[in-house]
């Protein structure tokens, strides 16, 4: 039996204050076993990405609670959460977020550092290499195609083992052929490691690789199904 990784209750969210007040998340329930690979599907403005950020601890609900790995993310700190996400959470982002002044294999570095791991380097090169990049850990950024930036970005997300992957739009900035290749690369990465997967998408048949398809409209959730 599938142990639950992410148990979220009643999450809700909004920005502004009175009048100017919009709800983005309107009473969240939703659970995730380990191991499951689960698209958040959904127009723009629907609160998947505000519901990714409070279920990886980088945002606050207003109401509800959240529990990720057997932690209450209600009942920490800052630090506490980021804490938390180290080594546990693994983020893809559309934009990236490479740091520019450091090359790929520096990048892809960062989370062993945090972690005080020793030989950071040594792991960070490996997982280069697992992703396709052995010839250009010496690059930075914007010496690398779109392509090649979202791979180095999977391989620093990855690279600690982390329990759960979010990946939010992955595929954005993307081409159709290079983000199919991209979203091949993130699955396999998944599978090896057996992690949880949350990928948030607006794209349909990218949610129909998933095993489950979790639909939200105007910041509910209007149907969850299984992918046979």
């Amino acid at each position: 039996m599938t142990s639950t990784i992410i148990d979220a209750q009643g999450l809700r969210f909004a920005l502004g204050q009175e009048s100017t007040r919009v709800d983005i998340l309107k009473g969240i329930d939703l659970s995730v076993g380990s191991g499951e690979t689960v698209a958040l599907l959904g127009p723009s403005g629907s609160g998947k990405s505000s519901l990714m950020a409070i279920l990886s601890g980088l945002e606050r609900a207003d109401a509800g609670k959240v529990f990720v790995a057997g932690m209450d993310f209600g009942r920490l700190n800052e630090d506490q959460l980021a804490a938390a996400r180290r080594g546990r959470i693994g983020i893809v982002l559309q934009a990236f977020h490479l740091l520019p002044t450091m090359t790929a294999l520096e990048n892809v570095a960062v989370p062993f550092e945090l972690q005080g791991v020793a030989n950071g380097l040594d792991r960070a090169r490996a997982e280069l290499a697992a992703v396709g990049l052995a010839d250009r850990i010496d690059h930075y950024p914007a010496q690398l195609s779109g392509g090649e930036q979202q791979r180095v970005a999977i391989a620093r997300a990855t690279a600690p083992r982390p329990a759960i992957i979010f990946a939010d739009e992955p595929t954005g900035n993307l081409d159709a052929g290079t983000g199919a290749a991209i979203m091949d690369l993130l699955f396999e990465r998944q599978h090896e490691s057996g992690a949880t997967l949350l990928v948030i998408t607006h794209d349909a048949d990218l949610a129909r690789r998933c095993g489950r398809i979790v639909e939200m409209r105007d910041g509910s959730i209007i149907s969850d199904e299984r992918n046979l």
